[in-house]
């Protein structure tokens, strides 16, 4: 199954919960932006959902997603690894339940669900505008729900989004040339261009350096 083929199943399934709930009305459950440690988003969405499970909130926390987008990543050897590269790092999307607060006419998360996201290890905050107290300095973050838009934007950025190719090759490596006529030379990167998956690097040729245009694949990265 491709990329492509996953992704738009997954807005389907997105755009299934969100549209057709009966028991919940488009305001009693909205999107959350919550930020994360860097480098632990499946880690927060794994420990949310067994929160979920644990102190059986599944009625108030509806869905947790990272979006994600097709990447291609070129090993060390020149060969390459399908992967997936996350749309926005150190954020996960949280779908949850709010209740109308009759006393200020309005519309507010549900309590024990903000409780039970904000007090995940590793979940720093939620998205939202800062309450301030004064005289008494800074105060807390109160959550404010992606609009509709944004949140289709966000999913079908991921889903149309071509695939990103990340390759773990900078200016400055050393290589040595795989294949092709300067199979077996040793030279520089001097420029890396992801989107056409190719390099320049300096080889010496006859004496002197020369700027050789490669594709990732005829490469190898030297240690």
């Amino acid at each position: 199954m491709t990329y492509a083929s996953d992704e738009s199943q997954r807005l389907a399934q997105f755009e299934q919960q969100t549209n057709s709930s009966e028991e919940l009305s488009p305001e009693s459950a909205r999107w959350y932006a919550v930020q994360v440690a860097s480098g632990c988003e499946k880690r927060v969405k794994a420990n949310i959902e067994q929160r979920i499970h644990t102190l059986d909130v599944a009625d108030k926390i509806l869905q947790i997603e990272i979006p994600q987008t097709p990447a291609v990543k070129i090993r060390k050897d020149g060969s390459r690894q399908n992967t997936e590269e996350k749309v926005f790092p150190g954020y996960v999307l949280v779908r949850m339940k709010r209740n109308w607060d009759a006393d200020t006419q309005e519309w507010k998360l549900d309590d024990e669900a903000w409780l039970v996201v904000k007090n995940t290890p590793n979940v720093i905050n939620f998205v939202g505008a800062e309450q301030r107290r004064p005289g008494r300095g800074r105060g807390h973050v109160k959550p404010m729900p992606l609009s509709p838009a944004e949140v289709e934007r966000i999913f079908k950025q991921a889903q149309e989004q071509e695939p990103v190719v990340k390759i773990d090759m900078a200016p400055g490596d050393k290589i040595l040339v795989l294949s092709g006529p300067f199979k077996d030379f040793e030279g520089e990167v001097i420029e890396v261009s992801p989107e056409r998956s190719k390099l320049k690097a300096l080889l010496s040729i006859f004496g002197r350096d020369t700027p050789v245009e490669l594709e990732f694949n005829q490469v190898q990265k030297q240690s």
